[in-house]
């Protein structure tokens, strides 16, 4: 009886679904997760900025990632990054580096302070903590308050992300990047941001994410 009464006091609402559980998310919603994850996440490593992608964005992933950022659900970040981590140690394309530095896609002052939180900085978090990798949040500033990117063109966005970033130069050499990020879509603001770190003699490796919505290889 006091073991039951015990794991009852220690299990809380799922994050998605409200069942009673000891997780962050529940075993039934996990599965659903599960279903989104792309066989082959590195399927996208290719080109100037390679991407390395967990699962699709749709369905309960696409909820999940709205539920972290609009829900005031900051836990959702750690189940995801460990998730992500999961499939870069399975999956991981062979690299000549045996180190990185996770950068996580930096938010704008004014806007982080409303939400509370970086969710891309909470999911390279919890990657590093299961990975060897360090995460630093400092190296990469955003410093333009842009717009929402949700219906814009492919050229709205690179202008709108425009001179969107700048550089807390480093007082030691890093190892190569891995930028972190909960979605990527165009890619707009992750080659931006490559871009700037690349001016300051920063090696940029490749860019993490939760989910995309690219179907194809040869969209990216």
């Amino acid at each position: 009886m006091f073991n039951k009464l015990t794991s009852l006091f220690l299990q809380s609402p799922c994050l998605l679904c409200d069942r009673v559980t000891p997780e962050n998310i529940c075993p039934a919603c996990d599965r659903q997760l599960q279903r989104q994850k792309l066989t082959q996440p590195a399927q996208f490593w290719q080109g100037d900025l390679p991407l390395f992608v967990w699962g699709e964005y749709n369905g309960i992933l696409k909820r999940s990632i709205a539920a972290l950022k609009y829900n005031n659900k900051p836990e959702i970040a750690a189940d995801l990054g460990f998730h992500l981590a999961a499939a870069w140690r399975t999956f991981a394309p062979t690299l000549p580096q045996k180190k990185f530095t996770i950068v996580p896609i930096p938010m704008y002052a004014e806007k982080l302070k409303q939400r509370g939180f970086n969710q891309a900085e909470l999911i390279g978090r919890s990657f590093c903590q299961a990975t060897p990798y360090r995460l630093n949040s400092r190296l990469l500033i955003r410093q333009k308050d842009t717009e929402a990117m949700f219906g814009l063109s492919a050229k709205e966005r690179e202008q709108n992300i425009k001179a969107a970033f700048k550089v807390q130069p480093s007082r030691q050499k890093l190892p190569p990047v891995l930028l972190i990020d909960d979605i990527y879509t165009t890619g707009a603001t992750a080659r931006t941001a490559a871009a700037i770190l690349r001016q300051h003699h920063i090696t940029v490796a490749g860019i993490l994410a939760i989910a995309t919505s690219q179907s194809q290889p040869s969209k990216i």
